[in-house]
């Protein structure tokens, strides 16, 4: 009878650790939910379906480094987001913290979230390895953890994100177009660590040191901050004299008023979104400010909001989810419709995604903080 008890138990113990085990997505076929907004990365994405929660839903941001303008712009973008009409009344509670680089700290608050009962978690993941033990933590409590902007290096949890070495990719044939193939070039990159800065500069790196090339590459880091940038890049002129090309990861326009302040003759410039990068290329195209303006959006964060609350209501969707790079130059740059001169320098550009019936305005942005939210 003992023995028998025993058994029993054992094979309780195991229907729950087998439960537990097959808690968080089941892997579907695809088609997806609203393909022309979630769209998979490539024909090898696989899908993800969460059972389905009534609404309203608790969300919480767990963001990492906010040390510069993308990461301020994009936790004003989250609050504007959740404010939204038809958003408000799917969330119940939303709250934002930010760690800083700290992967453990991250970790942690994630985890906390996870043991409080909320339902998603939207995070810019700190570093792209060591999440498996939260990615577990959350799939046994039926959490959407969703990364996005910079990714994990995993295919474990749905992801939101645009091609960054697109990005590198892009940047390196448009400067090799305007420079030749060999020169004298400054790579400011980003913050260090992180997949983001990793993927554009290694695309950027394999184009640029490829056979029949010949430049010389001046690397610095910016932290994707304009002031970062700007120091950075008269620190990189002052102690090796004139560059045929930059290309800068973020803080754009940090690295263009540092050749304006050092009499640096303008040259071709491959760089991110800011509104003030972009009103100097309109302005400076002509004196030679050759410009390439590609955006990583700080309204990603909304689209992962968006992607979480669709999965909570069960809805399939790809575990690696892909938004076009918006990118303009300095033949295409136009003034109200890919940036607004009457607006900062520091505000991001693109925050707009039509397929997926999101539009954040530039109001709604500006009027919030980049304060946590607890």
């Amino acid at each position: 009878m003992r023995k028998m008890r025993l058994l029993a138990a054992l094979a309780v113990s195991t229907a729950l650790s087998t439960g537990a085990a097959l808690a968080g997505p089941e892997v579907v076929e695809g088609p997806g939910f609203m393909p022309e907004c979630f769209a998979p990365w490539s024909a090898d994405t696989k899908y993800f379906q969460w059972e389905a929660k009534e609404p309203p839903y608790k969300i919480a941001l767990v963001n990492g480094f906010v040390g510069n303008i993308w990461r301020i712009q994009m936790i004003q973008t989250a609050k504007a987001f959740a404010e939204q009409d038809e958003i408000a009344p799917l969330i119940e509670e939303f709250k934002i913290v930010s760690t800083g680089t700290d992967a453990a700290a991250q970790l942690g608050a994630i985890e906390d979230f996870i043991n409080q009962g909320y339902d998603a978690i939207i995070t810019i993941a700190v570093s792209p390895t060591g999440f498996d033990r939260v990615i577990r933590l959350a799939d046994r409590n039926n959490v959407v953890l969703v990364p996005f902007d910079n990714v994990l290096d995993t295919d474990k949890v749905m992801m939101v994100n645009e091609d960054q070495r697109a990005m590198g990719e892009m940047s390196a044939n448009w400067l090799i177009e305007h420079v030749g193939n060999s020169g004298k070039i400054l790579e400011v990159r980003g913050v260090p660590g992180n997949s983001v800065d990793r993927d554009r500069h290694e695309a950027f790196r394999e184009i640029m040191e490829a056979d029949g090339n010949d430049f010389e590459i001046i690397e610095v880091v910016g932290n994707w901050a304009p002031g970062d940038s700007q120091k950075v890049t008269a620190d990189a002129i002052s102690v090796h004299g004139q560059f045929d090309g930059i290309y800068t990861q973020g803080g754009t326009n940090g690295s263009v008023q540092a050749l304006m302040d050092a009499g640096h003759p303008f040259v071709p410039v491959a760089g991110e979104a800011e509104n003030g990068y972009r009103k100097q290329i309109a302005k400076h195209s002509d004196e030679g400010l050759k410009g390439l303006s590609f955006g990583q959006s700080p309204g990603l964060v909304a689209i992962s909001m968006k992607a979480a609350i669709e999965a909570l209501q069960g809805n399939k969707l790809p575990q690696l989810i892909s938004v076009p790079v918006p990118v303009v130059d300095y033949t295409s740059i136009k003034d109200g419709e890919n940036f607004w001169s009457e607006l900062p320098d520091d505000f991001f550009t693109p925050n707009e995604f039509p397929p997926c019936g999101v539009n954040i305005t530039a109001p709604e942005i500006m009027a919030k903080t980049k304060d946590d939210v607890k």
